[in-house]
């Protein structure tokens, strides 16, 4: 393995996060939180573009036509990418304390979205919302919500808080039974930093930024290290896998939170960079509102 790194966006992020990956248009969309910026990047045509959000974004999946679906500060929404409109999917009761962190689709086509303590107190939860605005609660007193992904076969779930240092494995599916009780999957605390940003790779394998020292870290799903890899600078947010066949690993960065907790000391701190050469790939990221019949098509 020879990972080469090269750098993709124009401009830093203040918190960048939320990269995914949209093989129809082949396009990688990513969010800036703290300047409330939904970006998109189009590889064909080398170009960029971005819209304005109503308030702080933490998340963006791919959602039916030319939508994305966005877990904005107070709830979920639906971004016409052609308009630049947002419609509100799921709102719930206001609470200034909390926000809407990081989101995935799951492999059946639902959204996910955790809340977290804009303080980091313990009030954040784990939602999910499906195309009707049907919503549940799977998990309470979240600090702060990150390393959300789910297995090739959607049957388990991951996910952390982040100050718990620890990224857990629930039993899941396609249907609306409750999440079983969690196991610890990874103590991070080993490497000395909290869980953020995670996707998995057609292998099963857990893709995990470990923010707090600059490094991505690989764990089989029996949660064994299986790499350990610098990434391209000191304070990695979110991975997620893109490109033709799957196999570039794009990695977004921080430069300041605005939270206080994460400033990065790198020149490059809040770029957006795609690594090479891994010799592994992704899989496809499910369109919000897929039936859960359409099944999930690995990486050839």
């Amino acid at each position: 393995m020879n990972p080469k790194f090269h750098l993709v966006s124009r401009d830093a992020d203040l918190l960048g996060e939320s990269p995914v990956w949209d093989g129809r248009d082949r396009t990688l969309y990513w969010v800036d939180g703290v300047s409330r910026l939904i970006h998109a990047h189009d590889l064909a045509a080398g170009t960029f573009r971005s819209w304005k959000t109503p308030s702080m974004v933490g998340s963006v999946a791919l959602g039916a036509g030319r939508t994305l679906v966005a877990g904005l500060a107070d709830g979920i929404y639906e971004l016409d990418l052609d308009t630049g409109a947002f419609s509100p999917i799921f709102k719930p009761e206001p609470d200034p304390k909390v926000r809407f962190n990081d989101g995935k689709n799951d492999r059946f086509g639902r959204f996910l979205c955790g809340t977290m303590g804009v303080h980091a107190d313990p009030l954040g939860k784990l939602w999910r919302v499906d195309r009707n605005g049907n919503s549940e609660v799977f998990a309470t007193g979240i600090r702060i919500f990150n390393a959300l992904c789910f297995s090739p076969d959607g049957r388990t779930m991951y996910f952390a808080d982040s100050l718990d240092r620890a990224i857990r494995a629930f039993s899941y599916g396609p249907g609306d039974t409750p999440v079983g009780d969690p196991r610890l999957l990874v103590d991070t605390n080993p490497w000395d930093s909290g869980p953020d940003g995670a996707t998995v790779d057609a292998d099963g394998c857990i893709w995990v930024c470990l923010v707090q020292v600059g490094k991505i870290a690989r764990f089989t799903p029996a949660g064994k290290l299986d790499r350990l890899i610098d990434a391209p600078t000191d304070m990695p947010s979110c991975v997620a896998f893109g490109g033709d066949d799957l196999s570039t690993l794009y990695v977004t960065s921080i430069k300041d939170s605005g939270s206080g907790r994460a400033i990065s000391r790198h020149p490059q701190g809040g770029c957006l960079f795609a690594i090479e050469g891994l010799g592994v790939r992704g899989l496809p990221e499910t369109r919000f509102g897929a039936s859960v019949a359409e099944p999930v098509a690995k990486a050839s």
